[in-house]
């Protein structure tokens, strides 16, 4: 279940155990914390929530500052539920919550809707007004109020110790390195949008794309060509269909009449679906190669068919 304020909790509701965090991309570390959240209220009463904000608070506090998050709002509240979680709380990241103090949001949130028995946080977890609200304060109000406060080491890369991260995975995509983001995310990469009308080159050229929208949600990984799936829902209940695909990202400096970076993706083997006003979901396994402009329709049309052969034997590996 999802709850969009403090205020629509139901009473009564709880006990709970809780996991607070922005949770943008619901990577290994996230899921490390919302594991354990789940073991802690294994063979109790209580319910499972994970807490988190509908935008980075930088969004906010500076602006500037603020990166471009790996994951959209609905991407995130979907990733968390898929986890287990018996709700989530998404609370807006207005000038009213940013003001608020610690002691009170604790008061509030913790204590007064959700009734916690247990709050789970990462080691660099803050809080509050001017972000004045860190463990030793979690841990003082616990013992007033009655509940324990565990914080969670970070988890680590082995090779290098760095330490999981959304930073680290939008530096990945930046790059084109979706396989090494997939290890660190725990899933493929993933964007999702409505498929629109696009300028038809594709079909002309013998490979047809479906193109999202402008307005797609998720980080979209540097310009390329990448090997990956095309996930198509289907009737009801959530089914969908997965299509192996050859995909797109750029600018098309080719023809050089595309002023906005888009995603499109051709499917193997499939020239006559009908997709538009479909919303789908386009998931990277690996990058094919960079993007770069030919000399001419004949050597694109050459090299697209040999990414299409290399996406092929890509998505055959696995």
């Amino acid at each position: 279940m999802l709850f969009r304020d403090a205020g629509e909790v139901p009473e009564g509701f709880g006990p709970s155990v809780v996991a607070i965090g922005k949770f943008d991309g619901v990577h290994a570390g996230h899921r490390a914390l919302i594991e354990r959240m789940l073991v802690d209220a294994a063979g109790t009463d209580a319910r499972t929530v994970a807490v988190t904000f509908d935008r980075n608070p930088l969004a906010l506090i500076a602006p500037a500052r603020c990166p471009q998050p790996l994951v959209s709002v609905q991407q995130k509240v979907d990733l968390l539920e898929r986890t287990g979680v018996d709700a989530t709380l998404l609370l807006a990241f207005d000038e009213q919550l940013a003001a608020e103090p610690a002691e009170s949001f604790v008061e509030r949130v913790l204590v007064g809707a959700l009734r916690a028995q247990r709050v789970l946080v990462g080691s660099d977890f803050r809080f509050g007004r001017g972000g004045a609200g860190d463990a030793a304060l979690l841990e003082r109000m616990g013992a007033e109020h009655g509940f324990s406060v565990e914080i969670m080491p970070d988890i680590a890369s082995s090779g290098d110790g760095r330490r999981v991260s959304s930073s680290w995975i939008r530096e990945l995509l930046d790059a084109g390195d979706v396989e090494r983001a997939a290890k660190l995310l725990g899933r493929r990469h993933a964007v999702r949008g409505e498929i629109v009308h696009g300028l038809k080159r594709g079909r002309e050229l013998g490979f047809p794309t479906a193109n999202l929208a402008q307005d797609a949600e998720g980080f979209i990984p540097a310009d390329g060509v990448y090997a990956g799936w095309l996930v198509v829902p289907r009737g009801e209940l959530g089914s969908v269909v997965r299509y192996p695909a050859a995909i797109s990202v750029g600018t098309n400096p080719t023809f050089d009449d595309v002023a906005q970076r888009q995603v499109e993706a051709y499917v193997l083997d499939e020239d006559d679906l009908d997709l538009y006003g479909l919303r789908v979901e386009v998931q990277f396994a690996a990058r094919i190669r960079g993007m770069v402009a030919f000399e001419g329709i004949e050597k694109l049309i050459i090299q697209m068919t040999d990414d299409v052969a290399r996406v092929r034997e890509v998505l055959a590996g696995g």
